[in-house]
């Protein structure tokens, strides 16, 4: 949640602030036939904002002398007072807004799946570290389940999924197509790379899964070959399972970037899968409140680039 502005609105409800136009223009010309020419009003209309700021304030505010109309001591006193209310006003809508990412340590909220943190985290630093940026990124677990109310909470304020039907208030922007790949240790496996259509089955297999379930687009599609496999560990995290991969001679279709990322680093193996799995949009998904912040534009346009780095994405296998 954002600060509450303190003010009390039913004392504002009585002032038209149309009115501190007038009073700023008196003060700058000292003469209402000149205020009235500068805000394109005509003079009539400008003594009645004037008599209704006197009623208002209760001080004549500006009383006629021989060079003009000259502020009183109340009228000053209320220039000075206002003078950087209204110079921050002006400045905050209507100038252009800028980010500068090299001055900032914002920190932003991402909200990912495991797999995403192992295979984008390193690439999105590697560029914030690039662009010079003291800027944070806060990493929150996030899913097509989940994300929505996150964002409109607050909690993150950006999500990477697999999103299908979202809210109207929030804007999605497509990233990549992820593939899917099968991940085994060779040492406990001892199938050839590209695994076939026959030893695929023939091995335990891990599976990850949001929901608990213990079946997916990897059975359906055994199914359509008259096959079938034999789950013997499910979990709610993919990380999970390059680490019992390593001490259980078992299979894991895993989407095809972690499971490189994980191939690289604990010395697995990687295959294309034996049969046709539909592959999955990814999306970055955010709250419109944010769409004309500068600094969370800057940050998808990071993540964008980042994602599009990751060669690793362009191939099924």
């Amino acid at each position: 949640m954002g600060r509450i502005i303190d003010i009390h609105e039913p004392e504002f409800r009585r002032l038209d602030l149309n009115l501190l136009l007038v009073f700023t223009a008196l003060l700058r010309e000292r003469s209402v036939t000149k205020a009235a020419q500068r805000l394109y009003l005509g003079q009539p209309a400008v003594s009645a904002a004037l008599s209704r700021l006197r009623v208002f304030t209760g001080d004549e505010l500006f009383v006629r002398t021989p060079a003009g109309r000259a502020p009183t001591v109340r009228a000053l006193a209320l220039a000075e007072s206002l003078k950087p209310i209204l110079e921050g006003l002006s400045e905050t809508l209507f100038r252009d807004l800028v980010f500068d990412p090299a001055g900032s340590e914002r920190c932003f909220t991402l909200g990912l799946f495991d797999v995403g943190e192992v295979t984008l985290a390193p690439a999105l630093l590697a560029r914030m570290e690039q662009a010079g940026s003291g800027m944070r990124v806060a990493l929150r677990p996030a899913d097509r389940t989940s994300a929505a109310e996150l964002l409109d909470s607050g909690a993150i304020e950006l999500a990477i999924a697999d999103f299908g039907e979202h809210p109207g208030w929030l804007r999605r922007q497509a990233l990549y197509q992820e593939h899917f790949a099968c991940l085994f240790d060779p040492r406990l496996v001892p199938v050839a790379s590209p695994v076939s259509l026959e030893d695929y089955p023939r091995y335990p297999h891990l599976l990850a899964s949001f929901s608990g379930d213990s079946t997916g687009l990897v059975d359906e599609a055994l199914a359509r070959h008259g096959m079938s496999r034999r789950v013997a560990l499910s979990s709610a995290r993919f990380t999970t399972l390059p680490f019992v991969l390593r001490t259980f001679a078992s299979f894991a279709t895993l989407p095809a970037a972690a499971a490189h990322a994980y191939a690289a680093r604990l010395g697995l193996a990687v295959s294309p899968l034996p049969f046709e799995l539909p592959s999955v949009e990814l999306s970055q998904l955010w709250h419109v409140r944010h769409d004309n912040d500068p600094g969370h534009l800057w940050f998808r346009t990071l993540v964008a680039e980042a994602v599009a780095g990751l060669t690793v994405l362009r191939s099924p296998g």
